[in-house]
């Protein structure tokens, strides 16, 4: 396969974080929310490296030995941003011929609703630094975040119609160009269209990975709403039932498993917040799992266990995360065999 889009569950080098800071938003939350950054680092750091790009090396150095990490499993690279979403604004990794090579898309703060000058500079940033050595990069044309498709690594990406044909996007491109366009860049050859879904309180337009995700041997664990007096219960019911007439390239149904209904969380003004347990990231022989304090955390570890056999199924509580609409497949990057120099 000359050109391709790796599987998340395939062998990483590491994981991308961006450090939260007072001049974030995060600012007035940086004292619940920087310990669910330093877990997930310590746990990430059990199984490869954490890059993480952060205003003060000298400061974040010692927080991290603190906890127990490694330092010959971190790097930390100093430079400025807006946020800590990198999934959204860090390199996407493609393979040619088996080598990686970095694409570094546009990031325009979800459609315009956020600063995203420093984050959109990030990628380049790193290469800059020398920690991909001298692997190929890109700069498509496009606007494209990590979180708004999936890949199960063999051609097949799966999106979301309301994030990737927004007008705030891409407007120049009808679905078909578009996909062209992915069919060169990502080597996407099946799509897979989710016309349905989404959570309230997110600021991505529907992205994929709060929602369905791929996972090996034609899986889908996928979010479903069991209250019908929700306000998802609809929505997420009809998403199930396109999930349910989606094929694989060999025209077979896909096993979906799904993830079970967290109870509503909301912020101080009584805004909902966008908990989700398919916001989770699989890294080499684990998968972190967003909890949020709830009876139901348990069976969406059990799922998602189902789905990744052999692999430690970890739980990590995201109620701080999703206090900016976010959780924990959002604030990572995996970085695919090889990227890392």
């Amino acid at each position: 396969m000359p050109l391709r889009l790796p599987a998340e569950w395939e062998e990483q080098d590491g994981v991308l974080l961006a450090w939260p800071h007072e001049e974030s938003d995060w600012h007035p939350w940086l004292e619940v929310v920087e310990p669910v950054f330093l877990r997930l680092a310590k746990e990430i750091s059990r199984f490869e490296k954490v890059l993480i790009v952060a205003g003060d090396a000298h400061t974040l150095l010692p927080r991290l030995q603190t906890v127990g990490i490694d330092p010959e499993r971190v790097m930390v690279v100093e430079l400025p941003t807006n946020d800590t979403w990198t999934r959204d604004f860090g390199p996407i990794t493609v393979l040619e011929d088996g080598r990686p090579h970095l694409l570094d898309f546009g990031f325009n703060g979800w459609g315009l609703k956020f600063p995203a000058h420093h984050d959109n500079q990030v990628t380049q940033g790193l290469v800059r630094s020398g920690v991909f050595g001298a692997l190929p990069i890109t700069v498509p044309g496009l606007i494209l975040e990590g979180g708004s498709i999936e890949s199960d690594g063999a051609g097949t990406l799966l999106t979301t119609t309301t994030c990737l044909l927004n007008a705030n996007r891409n407007p120049h491109l009808t679905r078909e160009q578009l996909e062209q366009e992915l069919r060169s860049l990502l080597g996407g050859r099946h799509f897979l269209w989710l016309e349905n879904g989404y959570l309230a309180g997110d600021d991505t337009d529907s992205h994929i990975d709060t929602l369905a995700r791929l996972a090996p041997d034609n899986t889908i664990l996928h979010v479903t709403c069991d209250d019908p007096a929700d306000e998802h219960f609809e929505a997420l019911a009809r998403m199930g039932e396109e999930l349910g007439a989606l094929r694989t390239p060999e025209d077979q149904p896909y096993r979906l498993i799904p993830l079970p209904w967290p109870k509503a969380c909301f912020d101080e003004t009584g805004q909902r917040l966008p908990a989700t347990y398919a916001n989770f990231l699989v890294i080499n022989r684990a998968v972190l799992v967003p909890t949020y304090d709830d009876p139901r955390d348990a069976q969406a570890l059990a799922a998602i266990s189902n789905a990744f056999p052999g692999r430690s199924i970890i739980g990590i509580d995201c109620r701080p995360l999703i206090r900016q609409h976010g959780s924990l497949h959002c604030v990572t990057m995996q970085l695919p065999k090889g990227v890392l120099s």
